[in-house]
């Protein structure tokens, strides 16, 4: 069943003026503040296991995955790039985990020593097994980037105590993840050990999962199943629902278990999930989860905007989620969500400087905004909970994951960002282009050899062309496929026109009645007040105005502008807040920015959706 893997971050070097400067400032911005934020809190330090009660820094249940998804960063961008001193800093990193470890095998800094007496005792809130999958996938990705099996010999310890624990045996725990990520990262250390035991200790987790009677009740009879996934089992699963990030990290695990197993039953759960959610749960930014209380979905077309959550690590799941199915089935329409997710929801959560972090995104923003828990009108540092930062970390250094794909006999690009590509097939290309700035992009073969070369055509673009060597190709589908024999030198040029495009909504959305949405390619942009004044509900977008674009850059981060027609809608001032009289309209200009990169400019209101004249 198994389609293409994502190519691996060795396997591409980035040149663009868009993503290549954020990957950069991953390894010289990013990861640094994570890693010295993690230093100020005791995050690194609680691995020394010399916390007692009444010191400061005392260890939190979830902080080893931020541990674990900084090291997991670093391994990414060694990868990437090797670098002797961010290698040295990962080993001794390391070298501190495992030193943590138990003799069982065990591995978790806050059972170890706050509350010991309490392992395995509330898997629905208490993120063992989610911290246990971070440090997992932490220890997979640097022994792919480095080779080194220290911590990966770890984790197979851990892993198997855990697999002594649970399961449906007698005196086994018959319980799984209260926060799902465990599943996905089982599937990854099966793919690298090949060690089948993996694989079905992920097929117990997930199986397991929303049996009756339900174990988490036996530990709270209280929780929120819906919340935790867990209210069905996930074959009877038909909406996306709960927590939003559990969600996508489960959904990812399904698809990862469909596909290993070639379960087609499970993959038909999995597609059947994603369509609810693509038609009645998404944000046009690709943002999930509508709720902030509990960080869930709630119900179909409920999308709040100034009240939305969108949490920046559900969006950067989505991305992980789409990949998956990507990869699995060959389908384009997957990476049509997966490139509107990264351009826009993905990113919009890190500033251009690489330092500060959104952890919800709303798509509308006002100076009178209550800054509640996560909500804020500007990009933090740090949070107590710093999922989101962290998740950057190990997020910017595997981008090629989602831009290509490779086989054994050659590579799809399913985001023709400029890169230099090689595969593990021996396919080698360049790519020439401002995507998604401007469709116009050029290939140019740089080995010689028999291979198939894979070309998405996204599904926004109208007219597409594709040549190589001059020649036009006839048959051009979502996916366009040329397999010849190719010579160094051979050249592919592929035009994916971009207009601007006003994009509307189901009326059943209340709160985008009568609203447009700015799109351009797969870009959608964003309305801030340092460009267009305040408040921002005084302007009407006029459709049948003409639209300009205006190359930009900001903290070296090259980007597209848009400017075009709209109306100012005035009152005569009578000083009161209700009142009768006419509306009168002045011609303006409006200038619209890409959403991934609003606020770092100064300001503070924002909106995506926007008045439309009629």
């Amino acid at each position: 069943m198994k389609h293409s893997s994502p190519l691996p971050p060795g396997s591409a070097r980035f040149t663009d003026r868009f993503l290549a400067p954020r990957i950069a400032r991953n390894r010289a911005v990013t990861i640094p503040s994570a890693v010295r934020k993690c230093e100020e809190t005791g995050r690194f330090a609680a691995f020394d296991l010399k916390w007692k009660p009444g010191m400061p820094d005392k260890p939190h249940i979830y902080w080893d995955s931020d541990v674990a998804k900084v090291l997991e960063g670093m391994a990414n961008m060694l990868a990437y790039e090797p670098d002797a001193g961010l290698e040295k800093q990962a080993d001794e990193l390391i070298d501190r985990i495992v030193a943590a470890q138990q003799p069982d095998g065990y591995l978790n800094t806050y059972f170890t020593v706050v509350e010991p007496e309490k392992r395995w005792q509330s898997l629905f809130d208490c993120h063992e097994l989610y911290c246990a999958g971070h440090l997992t996938e932490a220890a997979v990705a640097y022994f792919e980037a480095t080779g080194k099996r220290k911590f990966l010999d770890a984790m197979c310890r851990y892993i198997d105590y855990i697999a002594q624990v649970f399961g449906r045996g007698e005196n086994q725990i018959h319980g799984y993840p209260g926060h799902e990520e465990l599943e996905l990262a089982l599937i990854r250390l099966y793919r690298v050990t090949g060690e089948k035991r993996y694989l079905d200790l992920c097929s117990y987790f997930i199986e397991e999962r929303g049996r009756e009677p339900s174990y988490f009740h036996k530990e709270n009879p209280l929780v929120n199943l819906w919340n935790l996934q867990a209210e069905k089992t996930v074959r009877q699963m038909t909406e996306v629902t709960g927590h939003a990030v559990r969600a996508m990290y489960l959904y990812c695990g399904m698809t990862d278990l469909a596909l290993e197993t070639d379960d087609k039953e499970l993959l038909a759960v999995c597609e059947r999930l994603w369509q609810n959610f693509i038609s009645k749960r998404m944000y046009i930014t690709g943002g999930a989860g509508s709720n902030h209380w509990g960080e869930t979905f709630t119900h179909d077309y409920d999308l709040p905007n100034t009240q939305g959550y969108s949490e920046s690590c559900a969006s950067i799941g989505l991305c992980f989620w789409a990949m998956r199915l990507l990869n699995g089935t060959g389908k384009s329409c997957y990476a049509d969500i997966l490139e509107q997710t990264l351009f826009n929801g993905a990113l919009s959560g890190l500033s251009s400087s690489g330092d500060k972090f959104f952890y919800s995104n709303q798509l509308e923003v006002t100076s009178s905004m209550y800054e509640v828990g996560h909500y804020s009108r500007h990009r933090q540092p740090w949070f107590d909970t710093s999922c989101c930062p962290t998740s950057y970390c190990r997020f910017l250094g595997q981008l090629s994951r989602f831009c290509f794909s490779e086989s054994s006999d050659g590579v799809d690009i399913h985001i023709p960002v400029a890169a230099e590509v090689k595969s593990r097939c021996g396919f080698a290309f360049g790519i020439e282009s401002d995507y998604p700035w401007d469709g116009k992009v050029k290939i140019t073969v740089k080995s010689d050899g028999s291979y198939r070369l894979g070309i998405r055509v996204p599904g926004w673009c109208r007219d597409p062309q594709i040549r190589v060597n001059g020649e036009a190709v006839q048959q051009i589908t979502s996916c366009t496929v040329i397999a010849r024999q190719w010579h160094k030198g051979d050249t592919v040029w592929c035009d994916f026109p971009m207009s601007v495009e006003l994009c509307r909504c189901s009326n059943m959305v209340y709160g985008n009645a009568g609203k447009v949405a700015l799109k351009r390619g797969p870009v959608i942009y964003a309305f801030e007040e340092c460009d267009n004044g305040r408040p921002l509900s005084r302007l009407l977008i006029d459709p049948a105005g003409e639209f300009t674009v205006e190359k930009s850059e900001i903290d070296g981060i090259f980007f597209a502008s848009v400017k075009g027609a709209a109306l100012e809608e005035s009152f005569e001032d009578t000083g009161k807040l209700y009142f009768s009289g006419e509306a009168s309209f002045a011609a303006k200009t409006f200038t619209a920015v890409p959403y991934a990169l609003w606020g770092n400019r100064g300001g503070t209101d924002m909106s995506v959706w926007m008045r439309e004249k009629h």
